[in-house]
């Protein structure tokens, strides 16, 4: 039986504008910061590993000027919700715990408290558990702060990598095309949600 429904967050339930938001903090094509940087810089602050201002600081020392507030501002406006999402997560309210289930840094609280709160049963990203996906790790310590077993999960995410080690673990996966084939597929498991939004 599906008891929680865990949902990546960027590119699943709302638009990722991270590479739109560094490129006008940077004022350069995103690809010349990852190029020169450290590549676990962005992992690490995703895992909470350091600050923030630590992160921005290291493109500083790496000789890219950066502009914290603008990435913010850009970041802010282009995380939208995608197309269904919101009227699925709330025909699921009461049926399932509603999780999210995202690689994101500190940012998330914010989210939390200006977007998702009232969509989501609990918001747990990287950032909380100190792993990301695809990690075996990231998905056990999932569970364990849900109280529940693999097959009582159903996973949706829009990284096939992602996908496919939840399943590893254990977890019922898939890999996200739209709300409606969610619906379908959430249906298929049992899930009492409709396969259309309620008007």
């Amino acid at each position: 039986m599906i008891r929680a429904v865990a949902l990546d967050l960027m590119d699943t339930v709302v638009r990722d504008p991270y590479r739109e938001a560094l490129r006008a903090a940077l004022g350069t094509p995103p690809r010349v910061a990852f190029e020169r940087r450290d590549p676990d810089l962005y992992p690490s602050l995703e895992r909470g590993e350091i600050e923030e201002q630590e992160y921005w600081e290291h493109h500083r020392e790496i000789g890219i000027a950066v502009d914290p507030d603008r990435f913010h501002e850009v970041r802010r406006a282009g995380t939208t919700w995608l197309a269904g999402m919101p009227e699925l997560l709330d025909d699921l309210r009461g049926e399932v715990l509603r999780v999210t289930a995202s690689n994101y840094p500190v940012w998330i609280e914010e989210l939390a408290d200006e977007m998702l709160g009232d969509r989501f049963d609990r918001v747990l990203a990287s950032y909380h558990l100190g792993t990301r996906k695809p990690d075996h790790g990231f998905y056990r310590r999932l569970l364990e702060a849900l109280d529940l077993d693999a097959g009582e999960v159903a996973f949706v995410d829009d990284r096939e990598v992602n996908v496919t080690a939840a399943a590893e673990v254990g977890l019922h996966a898939r890999c996200f095309r739209d709300a409606a084939d969610v619906r379908r597929w959430l249906r298929s498991l049992g899930v009492g949600v409709a396969l259309e939004a309620r008007e």
